[in-house]
């Protein structure tokens, strides 16, 4: 009989397409969302993708008595947490809602988790927690400093999963920092549906592509990089579910926790990322140059080192691997789900 995983944060980009391999690689799926930023008509695309029933449950991870009366139902052994609000620019505006959501939440998973015995826990984590790096690429010994609230609350959330483990060594946590997650199932029917304007760049450049929006601002062309534009790690959302899926394995395989980078190694300018888009839509992407934002730094990319070293992992999708899913899903679900 299969292990059974709870994901909670099902429903949402990066849960959607980790569930996906989970089924298909033989687990058993229990998901969860409050569907606050997600949509129900995921759960049937998974489903018809992987030919196979997902249990969902309507529950906010806050809501202790809910995930109680799940794990006594469920013969759980291990969760993948992504549940929790992602935008920085609304992080700022919004501090009080990103530590409820993101901290609270994560606080009251554990505590459920604990009382039933599950001690095998994946955490969705962020590159946003190095702050404004020293050197690139980053390693995970890297120095942290969030710059903003979300990556507050993930640094946050971090040391408590690390007082949690050092607390009681049958714990086994792996912490998973991601870099910039694009692209989507080479299906078309799951990919990133952001609610609003996109904070993401490929997102963005997708709905611009597609007629949605009337063209990309660039937020800066006089930083310190090849073409004057930021310089960030693009990593295919199929590949970071696939190192979910790893670091899972280490955890039923291995004793103690762990903390790696899930990224490419690879920085890719802005500029570049439209020029690969423009190739796989075929047309131009219309851009305008705007002033730096506040907080912005010039380049970010990981060393991904340790995750090859540790989980047999590495990104295997290119650039332009992640732009043709990416357009493929847009142009078929034009506005999202």
């Amino acid at each position: 009989m299969a292990e059974t995983i709870l994901v909670t944060g099902a429903t949402g980009y990066i849960g959607s397409h980790t569930c996906v391999c989970l089924l298909k690689a033989g687990w058993r799926v229990v998901a969860v969302d409050n569907l606050s930023n997600s949509s129900m008509r995921t759960v049937d695309r998974i489903q018809t993708l992987c030919r196979q029933k997902l249990p969902f449950h309507l529950i906010d991870v806050r809501d202790e008595s809910a995930l109680m009366r799940l794990l006594s139902q469920e013969n759980i052994s291990a969760a993948i947490h992504f549940a929790g609000l992602k935008s920085v620019s609304e992080s700022i505006s919004k501090p009080l809602d990103y530590y409820d959501n993101n901290v609270n939440g994560s606080i009251t998973l554990l505590k459920v988790l604990h009382q039933h015995g599950v001690r095998k826990f994946v955490f969705s984590s962020s590159a946003t927690v190095y702050g404004e790096p020293k050197h690139v690429p980053i390693s995970e010994n890297a120095s942290l400093s969030a710059t903003n609230p979300y990556g507050r609350s993930k640094l946050f959330i971090e040391q408590i999963v690390n007082d949690l483990s050092e607390a009681d060594a049958e714990w086994r946590i792996a912490t998973l920092r991601y870099f910039n997650p694009a692209g989507a199932h080479e299906s078309g029917l799951l990919g990133e549906d952001p609610r609003g304007q996109p904070n993401n760049l490929m997102p963005y450049i997708a709905q611009v592509a597609v007629g949605k929006l009337p063209h990309l601002s660039v937020f800066g062309n006089d930083y310190p990089t090849s073409d004057g534009t930021g310089v960030r790690d693009y990593i295919h959302v199929m590949d970071l579910a696939q190192g979910h899926l790893s670091a899972l394995s280490r955890l039923y395989s291995r004793s103690g926790s762990f903390t790696v980078n899930l990224g490419t190694g690879q920085g890719v300018t802005v500029l570049q990322a439209v020029a690969a888009f423009e190739k796989a839509c075929g047309a131009s992407i219309p851009i305008t140059v705007a002033p730096r934002r506040a907080g912005d730094i010039a380049s970010c990319y990981a060393s991904a080192n340790k995750a090859e070293e540790l989980l047999n992992w590495k990104a295997e999708k290119t650039l332009l691997q992640m732009v043709n899913d990416h357009w493929r899903w847009q142009k078929q679900n034009p506005n999202g789900y």
